[in-house]
């Protein structure tokens, strides 16, 4: 007997789900988990996790902090970039700060604790502090020497042309000291929280300053990566480290630096990305070495 063609339809629409189901439901992932325990593959299926004395410390694909309690950097070790993963570093939180180069106006509230600093004082804030830290020039252009973004909101008699008749360096808070005394003549005024200088019809103003063309901070270090997870710094990051680490660790800055050397990785197929150092790995290899004092 012939079947009604709505029933052959269901017939034939429920046999490629069956086959499907088997095919990529159930066979499919049992051929990647039978490649997974094969030699040489097992690790990588595993995470590519780290041990040191028996423990699983992280794994080589996922950046960690290496910070005290209070979130300051430990200084017999290499320092990982930023991450605006989660509190930092958190698999369960991976993403960026999605603020682009436009941000360069902070949001003050009259409680520090509350205003949101723009992604240009944060690279200011973390260049400065990575500069003390490292014991190089932590200077950038458009950052004031206080570490916050050096913009200003220029209010100009004929809205966007004619004299300055008001400035105002919009992330610096009262009762700070303006960065420059003077714009165009006009005394600059320090913010006052909870003003929005740019709706009231000010300028962004950003003033480069005499900082060097070519930061000493590399820009790894004072900026996260897309993902917040990236275990890996540049060499010229990880070059400004070695002084500190070889002294905190007694150990010869140039053997610190062949081990930056051996924990550094090149380009994809020779030409895709840039080279990078594993930070975990290259501390693991740091305490094996020359263990803290």
């Amino acid at each position: 007997m012939r079947l009604p063609n709505w029933l052959s339809r269901h017939l034939a629409a429920l046999r490629a789900l069956l086959v499907l189901t088997v095919l990529l439901g159930l066979a499919y992932p049992l051929a990647l988990v039978g490649v997974g325990t094969l030699p040489g593959f097992s690790h990588r299926a595993d995470g590519s996790l780290l041990t040191a004395n028996g423990a699983t410390v992280g794994s080589a694909l996922l950046g960690q902090s290496f910070t005290d309690a209070d979130g300051n950097p430990v200084p017999r070790y290499f320092q990982s970039r930023p991450s605006a993963a989660g509190d930092g570093y958190d698999p369960t939180a991976s993403g960026a700060s999605n603020l682009g180069p436009e941000s360069v106006v902070d949001t003050l509230d009259a409680d520090p604790r509350e205003s949101t600093p723009s992604l240009l004082t944060r690279v200011c804030a973390r260049s400065r502090a990575v500069g003390a830290l490292e014991g190089v020039d932590g200077r950038r252009p458009y950052c004031t020497a206080d570490g916050v973004g050096a913009v200003l909101a220029v209010f100009r008699a004929d809205g966007l042309t004619g004299r300055a008749t008001r400035v105002v360096s919009v992330n610096q808070a009262a009762p700070a000291t303006p960065f420059v005394a003077t714009y165009e003549g006009v005394p600059v005024e320090p913010a006052r929280p909870g003003e929005d200088y740019v709706a009231a019809g000010g300028l962004v103003t950003p003033v480069r300053g005499d900082a060097p063309a070519e930061p000493a901070v590399p820009a790894d270090a004072v900026t996260a990566s897309g993902s917040g997870l990236d275990p890996h710094i540049s060499p010229a990051y990880a070059e400004i480290q070695v002084a500190r680490v070889a002294r905190e660790r007694g150990a010869d800055p140039a053997a610190v630096r062949g081990l930056v050397a051996a924990h550094t990785t090149g380009r994809a197929l020779g030409f895709l990305g840039e080279p990078g150092v594993n930070v975990l790995e290259l501390n693991l290899a740091l305490d094996a070495r020359f263990p803290a004092r």
